[in-house]
This record gives C-alpha cells, structure tokens and sequence, in this order.
C-alpha cells in the first residue's frame, strides 16, 4: 500500500536541500537517510534519501542526485510516496493509521448508525473524522478518547459516545428553536 509521507517545500541553501512538510506520525521510519520514496508526479522520482536533518524546527532532506538550489526548487509541492504493508500497525497502543480508519462505520454506543469514515483530518490539535452520513452529508467528528469510545478493526467500526449537537440531525435542532 503507498502512502503519502511528505511533501517537498522550498529549496534551503544552494546545496540541495529542501523543506518537508511531514505528513507521518514515523518520519524517523519513513524519512530516513537510504529511503527510496516513489512521488507524485511519477516523473520526478524515484527519490533516495541521502540526508536529513532539523533546522529550526524544520525538517530538511537531501536527495542523491539533488546537488544545487535549482534542482531542489525544481522538486517543490512534490508527494513523497512510501510502500507500506497494509497489514503493519503503529507501535503505541490505540494507535492507528489513517488507511485503517478510512472505511470504518461509525456507530453509537447503543448501536445508532452515524456513517461511514472518509477521510481524516490531521489538524494542530486533534485529529478529525470526516463522516459522511447515510443521507449524504457529512459530520465532523473529534478523534479524542471522551468522544470516540472504541476502534474495532475487525469489525470494521467505530463506537463514538457524541455529547449533544455533535450528531443531532440540524432540523431537530433547528425545529426546537424559538421563532420570536
């Protein structure tokens, strides 16, 4: 399975090396010197990680190959792309990949259906559950562990206990409103 590890920045120095956005919970598996990454688009790469390291608080990666500014800048908003086994699981407990969430039913405690998972939102503090439920809307759903209960791979779902508003139907909400 690929996935998306980082995307290429702007170039840094006139040696070669460029800003990442990291898009990994391991860029010390993923983004280490040696790596081979496909990208995308497929035209630039494959890419090997020849070295890496932080500066200010920036992560920065040479590639073999990559030897001044212009061939850097050349690779910027480029995906980096690593092979994955579907099957590997995160070290910590309760940790997840995003193409294990992708998919699963959402659920209530009582069994309530909610929807379907389609995507997650990595944002600066928390990550999201974007829903999209039965009828076609979607839900935003806070993966905190007050809200999201449960993570049921082999069932393929995810129990949630939501505090009110969060999944309430909006013309519940709206037909409990005061009109004067």
């Amino acid at each position: 399975m690929q996935l998306v590890v980082a995307r290429i920045g702007r170039a840094h120095g006139i040696k070669g090396e460029v800003t990442v956005e990291v898009r990994t919970d391991e860029p010390e598996l993923r983004l280490a010197p040696g790596c081979v990454l496909a990208t995308e688009p497929a035209s630039a790469g494959p890419l090997t990680i020849e070295t890496g390291r932080v500066h200010s608080g920036r992560l920065l990666l040479r590639f073999e190959g990559v030897r001044d500014r212009t061939a850097a800048e050349a690779l910027r908003n480029t995906l980096l792309i690593a092979e994955v086994d579907p099957e590997e699981l995160p070290e910590g407990e309760d940790e997840y990949y995003d193409h294990q969430l992708v998919d699963l039913d959402v659920v209530t405690a009582d069994g309530t259906e909610v929807g379907r998972i389609t995507e997650i939102s990595h944002l600066p503090t928390q990550d999201l559950f974007i829903v999209e439920r039965p009828d076609g809307s979607e839900v935003m759903i806070p993966f905190v562990e007050e809200i999201v209960a449960e993570i049921d791979l082999e069932e393929q779902k995810a129990v949630i206990t939501p505090p009110p508003g969060l999944i309430d139907d909006r013309a519940e909400i709206a037909s409990g409103w005061d009109e004067s």
